[in-house]
């Protein structure tokens, strides 16, 4: 198994060179692949900041689960990575939503953001933040 850089999944997933894309294709279809949480997290900004490819959340969900759903791809802590992907296609921010779902089996997440845990609040059921003040 090896693990992939960011760079081979955005090529896949928004196939803006030609050459690129066709070599990323390959090497996916070709080996058994790592998706890293940190990549992951990488490729979600990439897709979504206005400083990258600027797609809005729906997009970025559809893309970045058809990659984690190929059978060449084997993603770290996936079930983490899924629930952060629907939390994230609801609103909220992706490294937060990670962050939250990489705390589920902990007693909570403590942050001094109020955005985040009034966002954990609405898409989030479940999940725990401790508001620190």
């Amino acid at each position: 198994m090896i693990a992939v850089d960011t760079n081979i999944l955005v090529r896949y997933a928004v196939k803006d060179d030609r050459r690129q894309t066709a070599l990323a294709t390959r090497f996916l279809a070709a080996n058994q692949c790592y998706v890293l949480k940190t990549v992951l997290l990488e490729l979600v900004w990439v897709l979504s900041s206005p400083f990258g490819y600027r797609l809005d959340r729906a997009v970025v969900a559809g893309r970045v689960r058809h990659i984690l759903g190929l059978p060449m791809i084997v993603m770290e802590e996936a079930l983490e990575a899924a629930q952060a992907i629907d939390w994230y296609e609801k609103g909220m921010d992706f490294g937060d939503a990670l962050h939250l779902a990489a705390s589920g089996h902990l007693k909570g997440f403590a942050t001094m953001d109020g955005r985040l845990t009034r966002k954990a609040t609405q898409v989030a059921p479940g999940s725990h933040t401790i508001l620190v003040r």
